[in-house]
């Protein structure tokens, strides 16, 4: 397995968000058109994308919210290859990332829907915070911080 810095132009991690998409259309029901409208690829300059022999299998992306601070975006494990520590090489790599280019903190969001993510955030350092725009009033939304420094 080999992580790689890269963009959305990367033809793997788009691969693998059309994989996101298809499974939050599930999970997020009826929400998935509001969700949908922030999650465009468009301006992600700093995708890091896990690839093995067959291609890309793990991957994520960070944006710039403000001068200090960073959203994790697009985080995402093909199936078949979950239960192997990907995420958690994924997301290390892309706050080390963020660090490297003066960042000072990391937020998210992720919808109360995804069990999984709501357990892993915490246990690599994230804390629930209010929800941060435009998820400020979502009831469906949890919104996460962690220092970068």
């Amino acid at each position: 397995m080999t992580l790689k810095r890269t963009s959305q132009d990367h033809k793997g991690f788009q691969s693998l968000v059309k994989k996101l998409d298809a499974e939050l259309a599930i999970r997020d029901g009826d929400d998935h058109a509001f969700y949908h409208q922030f999650n465009g690829i468009d301006d992600l300059n700093h995708v890091v994308v896990c690839v093995d022999n067959n291609g890309a299998v793990a991957c994520g992306a960070f944006k710039a919210r403000t001068q200090e601070q960073v959203e994790i975006k697009r985080m995402y494990v093909a199936e078949s290859h979950r239960r192997k520590g990907l995420a958690q090489k994924v997301l290390l790599a892309l706050e080390a990332w963020a660090a490297e280019l003066g960042y000072c903190e990391a937020v998210l969001e992720t919808g109360k829907a995804q069990i999984e993510a709501l357990s892993f955030y915490p246990k690599l350092g994230y804390r629930v915070i209010p929800n941060f725009a435009p998820y400020e009033g979502v009831e469906n939304s949890v919104c996460f911080q962690k220092p970068l420094v």
